[in-house]
């Protein structure tokens, strides 16, 4: 028998109320028209030779194949390379580094903080005319060295092929260390002050703590760092556009500024859909690469 009161059965879930399913459809078709149908569509005219006005014609492989084949390509990739090394490397170093120094909370260290992050609130543009306005050679930056005497090492930093691309990661590794340092400020408020005091305790210096406490704990942290950066990394355009356009002499170019100049300026859209198809390649294999390694050394 039933116990009195008790029901004789549970009530069976209803299902999901229209108002949820809504609201989830609305952003699932915003997304699939905005930027799962022109992804297919990019992958499609990469198969092609199009101006963008007659009909395109499908050429298989041979966008990749030209590709390969140019110069001005595998100078990209290089650069695109190197880009991603040097302002992924720098960003993840100076960016864990301020938030190590920034994280007690003690008097003025706000005015850090905010100091750091106001890169990020501003335009990519608008912080390259400024450092475009400083690499000139009467700039500051020039005119910086020569007051301390180092009159030899002022330069033409954006017109000369060798300083080109080095000049024009400073900016974006400017806009780039307050990012990265937030997320890591999140993930070292998410460590136990327990475990460093133990360790403290157990006669643990500063770098044992560091390696054997901290860096374990913030690697689900670094698997959202290592994906932001190498996604900014690969489409990184505004600002060697604004300061470069690519140059001089492709020097500074990258995957990004060339696929842009093929494209809208050489008016072949099909090769600019094939050079975006590899800039996608090497995301999605950098960080799948990544995450997947990150996952078996967690397991």
């Amino acid at each position: 028998m039933a116990v009195l009161g008790a029901p004789t059965r549970r009530r069976r879930a209803t299902g999901v109320p229209p108002a949820v399913l809504l609201f989830l459809l609305v952003p699932l078709l915003a997304e699939g028209f905005w930027v799962l149908w022109p992804a297919i569509q990019g992958f499609y005219l990469a198969l092609t030779d199009w101006d963008g006005v007659a009909p395109a014609t499908f050429v298989g492989f041979g966008n990749f194949r030209e590709a390969f084949g140019d110069s001005v390509f595998r100078g990209a990739l290089w650069h695109t390379v190197l880009w991603l090394l040097l302002f992924g490397g720098l960003s993840i170093v100076l960016g864990l580094g301020a938030a190590l120094l920034l994280q007690q909370e003690r008097r003025g260290v706000g005015f850090y903080r905010a100091a750091l992050f106001l890169p990020v609130v501003f335009s990519l543009v608008a912080t390259a005319l400024v450092w475009q306005a400083m690499y000139q050679p009467d700039g500051l930056i020039n005119r910086a060295l020569g007051g301390v005497g180092l009159d030899g090492w002022t330069h033409s930093w954006l017109a000369d092929q060798d300083t080109a691309l080095y000049a024009v990661i400073v900016p974006a590794l400017w806009r780039e260390i307050g990012y990265v340092m937030v997320l890591y400020l999140a993930g070292l408020k998410g460590i136990d002050p327990v475990l460093h005091e133990a360790a403290k305790v157990d006669g643990a210096g500063r770098r044992q703590r560091f390696r054997h406490i901290t860096l374990p704990q913030l690697s689900s942290v670094n698997a959202v760092v290592i994906s932001v950066i190498v996604i900014d990394s690969l489409r990184s355009f505004d600002v060697v556009w604004a300061l470069t356009r690519g140059g001089p002499y492709h020097s500074s170019e990258l995957l990004s500024t060339y696929m842009y100049s093929t494209a809208f300026q050489s008016v072949r859209l099909g090769y600019g859909s094939a050079l975006a198809v590899v800039i996608f390649v090497l995301a999605f294999g950098v960080i799948v690469s990544y995450l997947v390694r990150a996952f078996r050394e967690a397991e």
